[in-house]
């Protein structure tokens, strides 16, 4: 893989989404933090350096077509979040909040902190429910419009939200406000590590919680790194277009 000092890590993971397991293994975000040098994160961090970047530029296996989301058509990557990662997410809810539920409950007066486990992911659960809404119902719909104006050439009309990137602004600040909610359920459950001799449901528990953050991060990827800049970027052409 071809690396530069130039190049941030949403830029790295966009080209080819299994880097995301290298900066994940030094627990660098490429997500929500996505917009940095490699450099950058690793000075944040106190990681060193060259040796990120040795493993980066060896790290040359061919991206999988059905990985290669940096050359996927907008409507079908709107799809395949929703079928994936929003469903994921529905799916999931329900049965996290019943570990969750059941490990405070059992063991909360001994770890307390699974009752903490417990309010962040409520509030992750209610946040993304409701995130997940406005999506479908108002900022992928958009795009989708965009997209087919853009291959038909019928005018597109102005949204109420004026332009597309108020909307995304908003996605990205809840992106952000989740992404921070699960960096303390991971300090909490010491990176998803159960006690020593816990019971099957508390290791379930852990588990399934370091499983909703890795969908997570991915997901947000997908829209931060990859939908939002090439939406922003269309509605420009669009503007241009229309302006002509």
């Amino acid at each position: 893989m071809s690396i530069t000092d130039e190049k941030t890590i949403a830029e790295i993971v966009s080209t080819n989404i299994k880097a995301s397991h290298i900066f994940k293994k030094h627990g660098i975000d490429f997500c929500c933090g996505g917009g940095i040098t490699v450099k950058k994160a690793c000075e944040k961090k106190g990681i060193e350096y060259s040796k990120v970047l040795e493993e980066l530029r060896h790290f040359d296996a061919p991206v999988v077509g059905d990985y290669d989301y940096n050359n996927w058509k907008l409507d079908a990557l709107i799809e395949h979040i929703v079928a994936v990662h929003h469903l994921y997410v529905e799916e999931n809810i329900p049965l996290v909040l019943q570990y969750a539920e059941k490990v405070a409950k059992v063991h909360g007066h001994h770890y307390t902190e699974t009752i903490e486990i417990l309010n962040l992911f409520k509030i992750v659960a209610g946040d993304l429910s409701s995130h997940m809404k406005k999506e479908e119902l108002i900022l992928f719909p958009f795009i989708q419009k965009m997209v087919l104006a853009s291959e038909t050439g019928m005018p597109l009309e102005i949204p109420h939200f004026v332009e597309v990137a108020n909307p995304i602004a908003m996605m990205e600040d809840e992106h952000e406000t989740a992404g921070n909610l699960f960096k303390e359920i991971g300090r909490l459950t010491n990176n998803y590590t159960a006690p020593e001799g816990a019971c099957n449901t508390f290791r379930a528990l852990y588990d399934k919680l370091a499983e909703f953050e890795e969908d997570l991060h991915l997901h947000i990827h997908l829209e931060n790194n990859i939908l939002h800049p090439k939406a922003l970027e269309l509605e420009k052409k669009l503007t241009r277009k229309s302006s002509h």
